[in-house]
């Protein structure tokens, strides 16, 4: 990973030439890289503003919920280990505030971590050592479906919610409700599970979900549907979601319905 000289705690990058990959929606973005160690937070905040972000670098926990409640940035980078308070507990602060989609750094490829990361409301992971190019690629992904649900939520006519045994869908609101309680879903996992909700029954594969929940096909990616379904069956049950080995995943109604 290539480093550069060490931006002191906070400091902003300034934006350079935009990407022409980059949409134009995606050019003001503001990300937020919460990261203790100084020359990856160096290098992801210079690649970042190559590709025409703004770009704000925080060292610590802290220090990161106090610059997200600053900046309501449009996406966070954010370290699993930091000092002070972990990313965990940062994850948790910055969504009570303000719900804001986040990719989460971990050093171990431990799927327990990727769980409690994408439980308490990050939308996506990566493993340490990353390459930059998945990085961008991951963060233009997550930008993407931002938009694309704001789109949505103005132009569609409202949807009547989805009824799954005690799980209600409510698209309209995006909202979900286990047993008449709200379930917080991240907006990857509500689109995840909205996309299998709409074909019950019909087995789509990883590189499917991949494709069009996560809008990019690198099929390295298809550990992080298995992550997220792991997740959204942890947090409504085991039973909606049926795993076809070695092909992808089917929803699956109550047998009532």
């Amino acid at each position: 990973m290539s480093s550069g000289n060490p931006q002191p705690s906070g400091a902003s990058q300034q934006p350079g030439p935009a990407s022409a990959a980059a949409t134009t929606g995606q050019q003001s973005a503001t990300v937020l890289v919460v990261e203790d160690e100084p020359t990856i937070a160096t290098a992801i905040a210079q690649r970042l503003s190559a590709e025409g972000w703004r770009v704000e670098v925080a060292r610590d926990g802290l220090s990161g919920v106090d610059a997200a409640s600053r900046l309501r940035p449009d996406l966070v980078v954010l370290d699993v280990m930091l000092p002070g308070i972990d990313g965990l507990e940062v994850t948790r602060r910055i969504q009570a505030e303000h719900p804001t989609p986040i990719l989460m750094l971990t050093a171990r490829d431990d799927e327990t971590d990727m769980l409690v990361g994408l439980g308490v409301g990050a939308d996506d992971y990566m493993t340490k050592p990353f390459s930059m190019r998945e990085l961008v690629a991951r963060i233009k992904a997550l930008l993407r479906r931002v938009d694309r649900a704001a789109q949505a939520a103005a132009t569609t006519p409202a949807d009547p919610p989805m009824m799954m045994g005690d799980v209600t869908v409510d698209r309209a609101q995006r909202r979900v409700y286990r047993g008449g309680e709200e379930v917080h879903l991240t907006p990857t996992e509500f689109e995840l599970l909205v996309m299998l909700a709409g074909s019950p029954k019909t087995v789509l594969t990883r590189e499917r979900l991949l494709a069009e929940v996560w809008d990019w096909a690198d099929a390295s990616g298809t550990r992080t549907v298995d992550s997220h379904i792991k997740a959204l069956r942890r947090k409504l049950g085991p039973d909606l979601i049926r795993t076809v080995h070695g092909v992808g995943y089917a929803f699956e109604p109550p047998a009532n319905q």
